[in-house]
C-alpha cells in the first residue's frame, strides 16, 4: 500500500518506499486490506495544503512525514461510500485550516487508488457523472425563461451550474430528490457551516447562503414543477439556506396548496428539528419525509458544534417522535468523523436516541471539517475506540429495522 502524494503543483505520485497510513481521530493508524476499496467513480483526488503525509518509510519501519516540498492527498468520496479513516499528515502551518471537505485516506496498491470506505448505499442517482451538463443547461434555461420572476429558480440555477449541486441540477431535470430552498435564516451556529461562516472563523466557506425571503408562490412553483412522478421527491433545507423551519408559515401554507392540486411524490424537509412547534406545524400540513441533521447523541459534543440557540437535544427527540407517531418516514443525516463517532459512548447513545425515535434510516454523511479544529472543539473520548467497520455493524445488529444508507429513499411501505 504505497503512500500517495501530491506535488506543490498539484501532480499526484505514489511513493514505492513508503506504506501509506490513515488516521482515527488525532491516532495515525495503518490501514487494514478488508477496509480498503477501489477509488469509486465520481470520487475526487486532493492535496491538503499545508500539510505533509505520515508514512512508514519501508526500509527503517519508521513512522515519519515524507520528507521534501510535499502534501498530504485525500479523497472526496461521492454520496453512498462512507470513510473509515481520514488521512495521515501533519501540518506545517498549524495556523491553516483545511477547507471544508470531508477528507478520506488513500493509497495504492495493485495498480490503482484504493480509499478506506465502505459503501453504504447505491450510488447510481448521486453519481456526479449521471448529471449531463448539455440537458443540464436547456432545462434551466427552459424553467428560467417559464418562469422570469421567480427568484428560487435563479438561484437555484446557480446552485446547479456554479457549485455543481446535484439537488439543485434535480430540480431543473425534474427527476428524484429536488430542491426548494426558503430560509436565510438559523437557529444554530454550525461551527462547519456550509453556507455561512463568521469573518474571524478561518473557514472559507464553500458556497452562499440565500439572501431572501421567498413568497409562497415561488415556492408553489418549484414543488408543483417537480412533483409529477409517484416517487419524486421534494425537499425543504438544503446546503444554500438556513434552518427551513425557521420558515414555518410559507412552508405550510405552499404545502397546503401543492396537497390540493396534487397527491404525486413526497414532501420533504431537512431540518435540526429544534424548533418543535414549528415542525408540528409543517408535520400536519401533510409532511411525509422528515431528515434531521445531527453529529451526536450526546448533549455536550452536540451543543459544542450545532450552538444551538433556544433549543437542545430534547426538542430534537420530541420532533422526531412526533413526526414518526403521525406517519412520517423519519431518517438522521448522520455527520460521521472516524476516531469520534466510533466511540463507545457516541454509539451507545445513539442506538438509545434511535430507539427512543423509532427513526427508520440513518443516513451516514461524512462530516466537512478541518479535522484540528473538531477535535479540539469536541469532548475528549471516554470509552474504547471501535472503528468505523466495527461501528457500522453494531448499528446493523442493535437497530435490525433501521435501513443504513447514505440519501433520503421512497419508503418501501406507504407513508401518509
Amino acid at each position: 500500500m504505497n503512500l500517495v502524494y501530491a506535488d506543490q503543483h498539484g501532480n499526484l505520485f505514489d511513493h514505492p518506499d513508503w506504506i501509506g497510513l490513515g488516521r482515527s481521530g488525532d491516532m495515525v493508524i495503518e490501514l487494514m486490506e478488508d477496509e480498503l476499496i477501489p477509488l469509486p467513480e465520481g470520487a475526487t483526488l486532493v492535496g491538503l495544503p499545508y500539510t505533509r503525509p505520515i508514512g512508514i518509510h519501508a526500509a527503517s519501519g519508521e513512522i515519519r512525514p515524507l520528507p521534501g516540498e510535499v502534501q498530504a492527498v485525500g479523497a472526496l468520496l461521492p454520496q453512498s461510500f462512507t470513510r473509515l479513516c481520514i488521512p495521515s499528515y501533519v501540518k506545517t502551518d498549524k495556523t491553516q485550516k483545511l477547507p471544508l471537505f470531508g477528507y478520506s485516506a488513500v493509497v495504492w496498491k495493485d495498480d490503482g487508488f484504493y480509499v478506506a470506505a465502505q459503501k453504504c448505499d447505491d450510488p447510481e442517482r448521486w453519481n456526479p457523472l449521471n448529471c449531463d451538463r448539455n440537458e443540464l443547461n436547456l432545462q434551466v434555461e427552459r424553467l428560467l425563461a417559464k418562469y422570469p420572476e421567480n427568484r428560487l429558480y435563479k438561484h437555484l440555477s446557480n446552485c446547479a451550474l456554479g457549485y455543481e449541486c446535484l439537488t439543485a441540477s434535480n430540480t431543473f431535470l425534474q427527476r428524484w430528490e429536488g430542491a426548494v430552498p426558503v430560509s436565510f435564516s438559523c437557529n444554530a451556529g454550525c461551527y462547519g457551516c456550509i453556507s455561512e461562516q463568521p469573518d474571524d472563523s478561518g473557514f472559507p466557506a464553500p458556497q452562499t447562503r440565500m439572501d431572501f425571503k421567498p413568497t409562497v408562490d415561488e415556492v408553489v412553483d418549484i414543488m408543483l414543477e417537480h412533483l409529477k412522478h409517484p416517487d419524486s421527491i421534494i425537499s425543504f433545507g438544503q446546503g444554500c439556506e438556513g434552518e427551513p423551519s425557521t420558515q414555518a408559515k410559507i412552508i405550510v401554507d405552499a404545502m397546503r396548496r401543492v396537497r390540493s392540486e396534487t397527491s404525486l411524490g413526497y414532501i420533504n424537509i431537512n431540518t435540526n428539528a429544534g424548533l418543535t412547534d414549528h415542525i408540528r406545524a409543517i408535520v400536519d400540513a401533510g409532511l411525509n419525509l422528515m431528515r434531521v441533521s445531527t453529529i451526536s447523541a450526546l448533549d455536550d459534543h452536540y451543543n459544542a458544534y450545532y450552538k444551538p440557540r433556544g433549543y437542545n437535544l430534547a426538542n430534537v427527540e420530541r420532533s422526531l417522535r412526533y413526526a414518526a407517531d403521525k406517519g412520517v418516514y423519519t431518517s438522521i443525516n448522520y455527520l460521521i468523523f472516524p476516531g469520534v463517532t466510533d466511540r463507545e459512548e457516541e454509539i451507545e447513545a445513539m442506538i438509545g436516541f434511535i430507539k427512543r425515535t423509532g427513526l427508520r434510516l440513518i443516513q451516514m454523511r461524512n462530516l466537512n471539517i478541518d479535522p484540528e479544529s473538531y477535535l479540539e472543539l469536541i469532548p475528549k473520548p471516554q470509552g474504547e475506540i471501535y472503528g468505523m467497520k466495527q461501528m457500522l455493524e453494531i448499528f446493523a445488529d442493535e437497530l435490525p429495522d433501521v435501513q443504513i444508507g447514505s440519501y433520503t429513499h421512497v419508503p418501501a411501505s406507504p407513508v401518509k
